[in-house]
């Protein structure tokens, strides 16, 4: 009895996914393209601005993290369909639009480049006009196509880009709360979907800290510090476009409102009765989760001096919200008092400050010279907004600074 239990516990919690949740509704079907094209571990729609039939112009955004392929129906549907109609308003200005996806969008970083810079130079091959390309990403995309373009400089291939856009970007780290990376390996078993994503090559070249297993230390992985080499190798940004960057989250320093050392989330049973989470809180150590239930517990969750980034001003991510979901699914008894975390923090965002310190990570960006971000130009939100959400104040920001 016990070990079917147990079979269902993993089940219920190893298919959970924090990005796009299990059991999502598809997106609805996106207009035909004018161009498919097949790429290196890609692919493209290639869609030319109104009343074109040629590339003309063009703005190449690569997609961002999650597990499997590309939903190019979900791309565009959270590009036009969302709070801002950006392809419409985009298209209208004749611009040729090049959305490019990934076979595997959580395989590595410096690996998916390679299907960047594959579109990049099929636009250019393509294109019938002069005018310097957009050329960017929403999340992860972002940190790809600034790999993808500081390369071909690189080797001294001319990419004829005008802007580099990265849109919700984290240059110095994305954050996932210690405690569910250790609740993803304490479930794993056959289906560790959980597990895979955050233990993805993609996941841990972002994630400022990683955890590799419900004993383990929080600290940065080694497929980050080898990303973080391979980037500064190639210059570490491209230095021919101008460097433009959007921040989902907030720049006056205000957070999201989930409270330091406050439950986020706790279980009642009957599979992980007694188990709940805790947000970031400084201190050594910090309790951020005590696991337990049918496999086993009650183990604690510490970290050591890190800064109060669930709460931190930035673009979030619902996950502690997912995981309730998905247990609550399942039949268990949650409550969730926060669902939403800081996942990309403003500093990070706009490339201005690391994530080690609280003042730094709390830092009112509005307040600090412009000079000390590694970007040309940025924009930060107005509230802290869903990572990488199309909000009319971040698009028309964009629209306004397309190249000539």
């Amino acid at each position: 009895m016990a070990d079917s239990l147990a079979e269902q516990v993993r089940k219920a919690a190893g298919a959970i996914r924090l990005v796009t949740p299990a059991g999502t509704r598809a997106a609805p079907p996106a207009p035909a393209a004018d161009e498919e094209w097949r790429l290196p571990r890609g692919s493209a729609r290639v869609y030319y601005g109104h009343g074109d039939r040629a590339m003309v112009r063009p703005v190449v955004l690569t997609d961002g993290f999650d597990l499997g392929p590309t939903d190019f129906d979900r791309f565009w549907d959270r590009l036009e369909n969302g709070r801002y109609p950006f392809v419409s308003r985009l298209r209208a200005r004749r611009r040729t639009l090049v959305l490019v996806g990934f076979d595997e969008r959580a395989d590595s970083i410096l690996d998916n480049a390679e299907t960047a810079t594959a579109a990049i130079l099929r636009t250019l091959a393509e294109q019938t006009d002069g005018a310097g390309l957009l050329v960017g990403g929403f999340g992860m995309g972002g940190l790809v196509t600034r790999y993808a373009l500081a390369r071909l400089e690189a080797q001294r291939i001319d990419h004829r880009t005008g802007v580099h856009l990265s849109f919700d970007t984290p240059h110095r780290g994305a954050w996932l709360p210690i405690g569910l990376q250790a609740f993803a390996h304490h479930v794993a078993g056959a289906d560790d979907t959980f597990r895979r994503q955050i233990g993805s090559p993609a996941a841990q070249q972002m994630l400022w800290r990683y955890l590799d297993g419900v004993d383990g230390t929080p600290k940065e992985s080694p497929l980050r510090t080898e990303f973080t080499e391979r980037l500064r190798q190639v210059g570490g940004w491209p230095r021919i476009p101008r460097l433009l960057g959007v921040a989902s989250g907030r720049g006056d320093g205000v957070g999201n409102g989930v409270r330091a050392g406050e439950k986020t989330l706790s279980c009642a049973g009957p599979l992980f009765d007694g188990t709940c989470f805790l947000a970031q809180a400084q201190g050594s150590p910090a309790e951020v989760a005590v696991l337990n239930g049918v496999l086993g517990g009650p183990l604690p969750t510490t970290t050591a001096g890190l800064p109060e980034l669930d709460g931190a001003p930035g673009g979030t991510l619902e996950s502690f919200g997912v995981l309730g979901d998905a247990l609550a699914a399942s039949g268990e008894a949650v409550g969730i008092a926060a669902r939403a975390a800081c996942f990309v923090p403003s500093v990070s965002a706009v490339a201005l400050r690391d994530l080690d310190r609280q003042e730094d990570v709390h830092a009112s960006v509005d307040d600090l010279p412009p000079d000390e971000s590694e970007l040309d130009d940025y924009l930060l939100s107005t509230n802290n907004e869903p990572h990488a959400a199309m909000t009319a104040e971040l698009a028309e920001w964009i629209l306004d600074r397309l190249p000539g």
